[in-house]
């Protein structure tokens, strides 16, 4: 059966998952319209990924900038005796600041887009049998967009408790972190999956008191847990407290900052409480039903590994399919989607070779099979993990956390998965996600030449130890 590619294509948001779907058919010749409510990028840039990791990196600065005395890096004049000071963050300016780079990557975003032909409509889409989208302009007038084929990439927005609803001022979600204009007095995170992680260790960096509600026994639980131990030791060293294997019942406004109440009967008290318990999908009001498309239990789109949904031409990409809430994995959906309805050569989304990090200090990596998968016996590997204790350049730097963990799998040596926590983690975690990607050998990376001296050089190093595993199984 010949296969008809899509002339037009309409996609529902302009986030990763959007524009890049948007930039991809548009080189293909196709007419593409995209529908966004909120600005191009979506809350990827203009509320999520974007302005936290910028304040994140703020935090990180300040890291550096009062750990340099470590160094031998002196402030003031050296005729005095007091050569040491503390970094402040000015917090309205910290905020102008984040905010003005979302808003000058999303215009980037549309500049780009409209350089390609694709036509930007603002308002809110929802979805006309079989495959066409009705527009609702900020003014409340509508139009219908026809299409061939539709992409629904709608992301997610903060799931709220009923008892702890965000005010913008003292209780605060992951939208509303960039209006304070004074570092919090003592902020209150509740959640510990990966943005309260995030914002406890940028908060305590930028110098803020800081107490983390984990209704777990380990902070990132769905992290490795060797990870996580060196993130929760890094926590105790630099004072975040955790209020672990607990929930918060509820976050009320005091006449001077919040309460939060746990369900063990305890009472926190802070200036400002931060709710990161997840996201929900933006899949309300879009006309899935009517057009034949599935969702799940908790509203996510169902789709594929080519990002089909239950609806003949009618794909999804991002938060809303309830895959990995990474802006990575939004975009490369997006590209999928697009190549099957062209009719071109796919490669099915697999989870496994995707590579994630966390950006606390230090940060997080990690691409394909994890410890837990191989405690399990799900997968048979050899493991070495390798403190960065040892690295000479780790010395230089005064890094006192991390380590590189390397998955080889056992009998092949192939290189099937790899942890690695450090500064910058999320740049040295990608020779091991090519290596995943493309099976290399152990002896692959353990060969090739590293800069010396470098952290690099502990990725070499771990793959060298893996080496004799794969030779003498026994010597583990």
């Amino acid at each position: 059966m010949k296969h008809f590619a899509p002339d037009r294509v309409a996609i529902i948001g302009g986030g990763p998952g959007g524009y890049e779907a948007a930039m991809v058919a548009a080189d293909a010749g196709v007419e593409v319209t995209i529908i966004e409510d909120k600005g191009m990028g979506g809350s990827a840039v203009l509320t999520d990924v974007v302005p936290s990791k910028t304040l994140i990196a703020t935090a990180d600065a300040m890291r550096r900038v009062n750990a340099s005395t470590a160094f031998g890096v002196r402030f003031g004049d050296s005729s005095e005796d007091k050569y040491e000071t503390s970094a402040w963050a000015d917090f309205s300016r910290v905020n102008e600041r984040l905010l003005k780079l979302a808003q000058s990557q999303s215009r980037d975003i549309h500049q780009s887009l409209e350089s390609v032909g694709v036509r930007i409509i603002p308002g809110r889409g929802r979805l006309v049998p079989p495959h066409n989208v009705e527009v609702t302009s900020p003014d409340g007038e509508t139009q219908v967009v026809e299409s061939d084929a539709v992409i629904i990439a709608t992301g997610a927005h903060p799931r709220e408790l009923d008892t702890a609803k965000p005010d913008g001022e003292r209780i605060l979600n992951w939208t509303h972190a960039y209006n304070l204009t004074e570092v919090p007095e003592h902020m209150i995170v509740v959640g510990s999956g990966v943005t309260g992680a995030e914002f406890a260790s940028a908060y305590r960096r930028l110098g803020a008191e800081v107490t983390l509600v984990s209704s777990r026994d380990q902070v990132l639980p769905g992290e490795d847990a060797d990870a996580a131990a060196v993130l929760e030791d890094s926590f105790t060293r630099v004072g975040v407290k955790v209020a672990a294997r607990a929930r918060a019942n509820s976050a009320e406004r005091t006449a001077n900052g919040v309460s939060v109440t746990l369900n063990d009967g305890r009472v926190l008290e802070g200036s400002h409480c931060l709710m990161a318990v997840g996201g929900l999908p933006n899949t309300a009001g879009l006309g899935l039903e009517e057009c034949g498309v599935d969702t799940t239990e908790s509203g996510h789109i169902r789709v594929d590994t080519v990002s089909r949904t239950t609806a003949t031409n009618i794909y999804a990409a991002g938060d809303c399919t309830g895959l990995l809430p990474l802006a990575s994995v939004a975009a490369m959906q997006g590209r999928i989607a697009v190549a099957h309805m062209q009719g071109g050569a796919v490669k099915p989304l697999q989870l496994h070779r995707v590579a994630s990090n966390v950006f606390t200090s230090p940060e997080i990596a990690t691409v394909g099979v994890t410890q837990a998968q191989v405690d399990s016996g799900k997968y048979q590997a050899d493991v070495v993990k390798l403190d960065l204790a040892t690295n000479p350049r780790a010395k230089m730097m005064n890094i006192r956390d991390g380590f590189v963990k390397i998955f080889a799998r056992r009998g092949s040596g192939t290189v099937i998965g790899a942890v690695v926590v450090a500064p910058r983690a999320s740049e040295l975690i990608y020779p091991l996600a090519l290596a995943v990607t493309h099976k290399l050998h152990v002896d692959d990376v353990a060969t090739t030449f590293t800069v010396y001296p470098s952290l690099t050089g502990s990725i070499a190093e771990a793959a060298r130890r893996l080496h004799l595993h794969v030779l003498d199984p026994a010597e583990e």
